[in-house]
């Protein structure tokens, strides 16, 4: 099944670990949350990656530097490389060298994982819109950025300056819940120049040419919780995506995506890349219902206007089904049915 065309997610009768050689995989809301191992992370990893499935962890957090994310990954038990992590600093820091000549100045509005991405590409970063950089590029820059830094952001842009940044997603998970991203920000300094930055993160792709160009990856399997980021990068790269529901993603917003949000498979964590996905099978003659979907012991259904969920079993067909039905009524838009009484039935 095509992107453009899904209705439906797909089935798999081989284990993903095995049907594809690399992970292209989101960290917060994935791997981590908080800093902390999300549950089940650690040992699903480790047991794809000794079965022979790269790991590559790709990231729209521009804060901390490949080293760092890398350090951080083995201490929770998932020992990993700086190479193999690719984040959105590095994307906006391709974007940024194939537009300026080297040693270009560039005014830094984020973190440590910006300035050394930019360094690697023979760029300057500069702290003050006083410094005459060339460009401007903003990415997050942790709870404590000051709110100074817009600002010079502001005053460099106003001045004709170039803007990039390394992604706007707008939300960020966190220990304590869902936190302010990037996007916030840049919207920050959308609102007080009137500018549009040129973005390079996730769903975008830049992004995605970044990490193709740094894993090599033949067959790859796009890993997150997000559909805006996550999934959507998935789709503009060509490539399948597996929903994890450990992050911003939930099973209402999953009913409702659009085409290009809509992944191939949806598990409920990272046990999902070591096993195979259940068919979604369309059972309008079994049950003479048109647009009637079965998986597992489940069958969904339009109704009245509702999503209806008749039998039983594991929530995760229940809801597989449901997707199946939601986007086959939505086409190419996105449903807007109600799904309350159903999703209640499966508890999510």
């Amino acid at each position: 099944m095509s992107q453009q065309s899904r209705t439906r997610p797909s089935g798999s009768t081989t284990a993903l670990n095995e049907a594809y050689d690399t992970a292209l995989l989101d960290l917060d809301g994935v791997v981590y949350a908080g800093g902390e191992a999300i549950a089940y992370a650690v040992e699903s990893l480790n047991t794809a990656r000794d079965a022979g499935m790269r790991l590559a962890y790709v990231t729209n957090n521009a804060l901390r530097p490949p080293d760092t994310v890398a350090a951080h990954l083995t201490e929770l038990g998932v020992p990993a490389d700086p190479a193999d992590v690719i984040t959105s600093a590095q994307a906006v820091s391709r974007l940024i060298a194939e537009q300026l000549p080297q040693g270009s100045k560039v005014l830094v509005i984020g973190g440590d994982g910006l300035r050394i991405a930019l360094r690697e590409r023979g760029l300057e970063p500069v702290e003050s819109a006083d410094d005459d950089p060339a460009a401007v590029v903003q990415g997050y820059g942790g709870p404590d950025l000051a709110w100074g830094r817009f600002a010079e952001a502001c005053y460099a842009i106003n001045r004709g300056v170039p803007w990039f940044a390394s992604n706007t997603d707008l939300t960020i998970p966190s220990a304590r819940g869902i936190m302010p991203g990037n996007g916030a920000a840049v919207e920050v300094v959308r609102i007080a120049t009137g500018a549009e930055p040129q973005v390079a993160g996730k769903p975008l792709p830049p992004m995605h040419r970044e990490t193709i160009l740094r894993t090599g990856a033949k067959r790859a399997l796009v890993v997150g919780d997000r559909l805006d980021t996550d999934i959507e990068g998935a789709f503009n790269g060509g490539v399948d995506s597996l929903l994890v529901l450990t992050g911003v993603t939930d099973a209402a917003e999953l009913l409702t995506a659009e085409p290009q949000h809509r992944p191939t498979y949806v598990d409920a964590d990272l046990r999902g890349l070591l096993t195979g996905q259940p068919e979604v099978t369309d059972v309008t003659g079994a049950t003479g219902v048109t647009g009637a979907f079965g998986c597992g012991g489940w069958t969904a259904y339009v109704s009245g206007g509702a999503l209806v969920l008749d039998g039983d079993g594991a929530a995760l067909d229940g809801l597989r089904a449901l997707c199946a039905a939601a986007w086959r009524d939505a086409g190419d838009g996105s449903c807007t049915l109600d799904a309350g009484k159903a999703l209640a039935k499966l508890g999510l």
